[in-house]
């Protein structure tokens, strides 16, 4: 009987061939060390080696360089909670307003996150051309159509799911699951921060509550607890940080004092405790915090004509009490970069359990009703903030994102008056330091369903935010259990397109 495989009758491998593979593998590691060490390895020669930045332990919020000259120095992200529609807004389609009534072509019986879809709906609001540019914008947004010179949009973004909650981390951190870094942790995580009495990195949640996935939006997942965003809005400063009025200044300074030479005294006992040092940080950075953050908070000092821009000083209808609130947050933030904060997280809509569609831009059921209360609040406090970053000359060096978890329907959902989720196209615009003005990148089609010309998607726009941050998204990395993570993941690519 024949054997199937012959070749393999003897030994696989005999004593001295075992000893000369060995010698020639060794060889092997040794020349690659070699190289390494001489810069000569092809990722080496790429460019895309780890850069790692340099944190003194005792000093994780000290500036520190980036990669490359920056375009912007400071970030400002303002997140709208629960999907604000790009067909309402921002994302004119003519053929939406033509077609109005009828099914979508190729899609009549489709199914999304809630089900069957009716016919095609227009927006209930008119688009006009705003500005120089020309560019149509909805009526349910004036304010921010009157700076349609200023922004840049991202008409192709592309999301990964259609779920809010997983929706809201993977914008804010480039993964649907919890657990990860975000962009704010990241950027602060590289640089540092040029104001050491402040917080590196803020997070305003809107007046109503929280995002729907909450502190995930701001939290540091695996890198140091040193940055994660802290969380403190104009309605509710940060808790416990006032002194009790029974301890003078002067007592309150002493005891400062006396405790941060017992800490120093401590810490010497401890060389090269890094996770001491970085807990004797964090608690000196409070104790300033005491001093600084009811300053920067506090907006009596802010004059009428600033309030009156904003939106800040209206009351009595709800809506115009809601826009306050709001704007406040916006005077807040400006405040914020002002003093040199790093990144800003500003949120516009809170998640509320049985208030669908009451408190953020949710708008499956009643679109009309939901969003003529959603888009007032949004529009004259953010117009005010990017107006008033500008006349202070801080437009220049910051850069500003507005940004959803995902895009609506170009349909109304079968026997609703609401749009569904969709994460196959939606809009982002950015402003400021880096990007072009009076802009718009790619496109969804006629009917604004799917991304289909230049599509963004999330790890795109967040190694651009790198990018102007002066940030290789490829280099800048974390190691954790065994793997060089990144934001951007293994993805993403730098939007040239819209650089200015």
């Amino acid at each position: 009987m024949t054997r199937p495989f012959p070749s393999l009758q003897g030994p696989l491998m005999d004593r001295r061939r075992f000893f000369a593979d060995t010698g020639i593998g060794l060889g092997a590691i040794a020349l690659t060390q070699m190289l390494g060490r001489q810069g000569l390895l092809a990722a080496s020669v790429s460019g895309k080696e780890p850069l790692r930045p340099l944190i003194a332990p005792g000093q994780p919020y000290a500036p520190r360089p980036a990669h490359f000259t920056p375009r912007a120095e400071n970030v400002l992200v303002i997140f709208c909670s629960g999907a604000c529609s790009q067909l309402d807004t921002f994302d004119y389609k003519p053929e939406l307003i033509r077609r109005h009534g009828q099914p979508m072509p190729g899609n009549e019986k489709l199914i999304t996150f809630q089900g069957e879809q009716g016919a095609l709906t227009r927006s209930p609001w008119e688009f006009r051309p705003r500005g120089q540019s020309g560019k149509m914008i909805s009526d349910l947004v004036p304010h921010l159509g009157a700076l349609a010179d200023e922004m840049c949009f991202i008409h192709s973004m592309k999301g990964k799911t259609n779920t809010h909650g997983p929706g809201e981390n993977y914008m804010s951190t480039g993964y649907t699951l919890d657990g990860f870094p975000s962009v704010g942790s990241w950027a602060t995580y590289a640089l540092g921060s040029e104001d050491q009495s402040l917080p590196a990195y803020v997070a305003i949640p809107d007046p109503r509550g929280k995002p729907q996935n909450s502190v995930n939006n701001w939290a540091p997942g695996f890198l140091p607890a040193a940055f994660q965003g802290t969380e403190f809005n104009a309605t509710h400063p940060i808790r416990n940080l006032a002194r009790p009025v029974s301890i003078t200044d002067d007592r309150d300074q002493a005891t400062r004092t006396f405790l941060q030479r017992l800490n120093g005294r401590h810490a010497e006992g401890f060389p090269g405790d890094n996770q001491l040092a970085a807990r004797i940080a964090s608690y000196e950075l409070a104790a300033r915090m005491q001093l600084t953050v009811p300053e920067v908070a506090d907006l009596s000092t802010e004059p009428a004509h600033i309030l009156k821009l904003y939106g800040a000083d209206e009351g009595g209808s709800k809506i115009n009490e809601l826009r306050a609130g709001y704007a406040r947050n916006c005077i807040l933030a400006r405040r914020l970069l002002e003093k040199g904060v790093r990144f800003v997280q500003l949120f516009n809509g809170a998640y509320q359990t049985g208030g669908e569609g009451a408190s953020n831009w949710d708008g499956h059921k009643d679109l009309f009703n939901q969003y003529s209360l959603h888009g007032p609040v949004l529009d004259q406090p953010t117009a005010g903030l990017l107006l008033d970053l500008q006349q202070r000359g801080l437009l220049d060096r910051t850069l500003v994102v507005w940004c959803t978890e995902f895009g609506r329907m170009p349909t109304f959902q079968k026997g609703s008056q609401g749009r569904d989720h969709n994460p196959e196209g939606f809009t982002c615009w950015l402003a400021g330091a880096g990007v072009k003005k009076g802009f718009s990148y790619g496109a969804t089609d006629d009917f604004g369903y799917k991304s289909v010309e230049n599509v963004v998607t999330v790890h795109d726009l967040h190694a651009t935010i790198l990018h102007l941050l002066g940030l290789d998204h490829e280099r800048l990395t974390y190691y954790h259990n065994g793997i060089e993570r990144r934001l951007t993941d293994v993805e993403g690519k730098v939007v040239t397109g819209i650089l200015g």
